[in-house]
């Protein structure tokens, strides 16, 4: 057996977390934090949510690749994990993901509050048994209910600076929730093959891409209509205003091409854009709230 050195056990534990959709979770949670505080929060507390927030969703992503193990060699993207090439046994993967996890819990409860981490650790249970364990391998609604668990930042977020939830972070948490099967099912479109040979029940494996991508559009048109409702929700202006008008209508025209023409091409185009959408939607956030705070 093959000796693995510590450096590639190091890469191999940070792949375990999937820091780039760890990323994607934390870029939610800061502007959040601007609204709730209406203006900036401390840079020291912005620190302490975003570590807390990272160690629990790389936990959370740990666990799924744990369980996950046995589809993952039979699926080309997935291949290349660490629990597939052996650079970490299972147990080494556990261990690691639960501890994290642990770590994250009392980090978030000793420099943020007992909210924030009730909050994140029960987005980690939810995420791990409602998810990975159950919908995952079961139900074409698997990542419509198990999507819920990446929504959970922006309610982080608000609770780190109020140590409450309110309307405005519920409208966010739906906002993420709809936004999350169209991303998605762009790419389980891509790596449809990938699914159907795991036996992975994605959307698209099941009911095809056309009707695939209609339910997109459908989903699209949601969304669009949560970030409007987020203007009075939480007295938004009208940098935010134009930007959401103008993002969700590029987040449905792109999802309008998958539905009329669901290839490869066009689902990835949205898989891209649903990103950005993403990140220049709460990116629009914190600038419009910074700038009618005077910041």
């Amino acid at each position: 057996m093959p000796v693995i050195s510590l450096k590639n056990k190091l890469f191999g534990f940070i792949a375990l977390m999937k820091l780039r959709v760890v990323e994607l979770l934390l870029i939610t949670t800061v502007p959040t934090m601007i609204v709730a505080e209406e203006g900036l929060p401390s840079l020291w507390l912005i620190i302490a949510t975003l570590f807390g927030g990272t160690l629990a969703a790389g936990g959370a992503n740990a666990i799924n690749m744990y369980i996950d193990r046995d589809i993952d060699k039979l699926m080309e993207r997935t291949k290349g994990r660490p629990l597939v090439t052996g650079i970490l046994s299972p147990r080494e993967a556990l261990i690691f993901a639960v501890g994290i996890e642990i770590l994250a819990f009392v980090w978030l409860w000793l420099f943020v509050n007992f909210l924030s981490a009730v909050l994140a650790t029960a987005a980690c249970l939810f995420y791990v048994f409602i998810y990975s364990l159950w919908l995952k391998r079961s139900s074409t609604s698997n990542i419509v209910i198990g999507g819920a668990a990446g929504a959970v930042p922006v309610l982080i977020g608000w609770s780190s600076v109020t140590n409450s939830l309110d309307w405005p972070p519920i409208i966010l948490f739906l906002l993420i929730f709809l936004w999350t099967p169209p991303h998605f099912w762009a790419l389980a479109i891509r790596y449809r093959e990938d699914y159907s040979n795991a036996e992975v029940p994605m959307l698209p494996v099941v009911v095809g891409t056309k009707v695939t991508g209609y339910r997109m559009v459908l989903y699209a048109f949601q969304v669009w209509a949560m970030s409007l409702i987020f203007v009075p929700v939480a007295d938004m202006g009208l940098i935010y205003l134009i930007s959401a008008i103008s993002l969700g209508a590029m987040f449905t025209f792109f999802s309008f091409q998958v539905m009329l023409k669901p290839t490869r091409k066009s689902a990835m185009r949205l898989f891209g854009f649903s990103i950005s959408y993403i990140t220049m939607l709460f990116s629009l956030i914190a600038i419009d709230q910074l700038v009618r705070s005077g910041f």
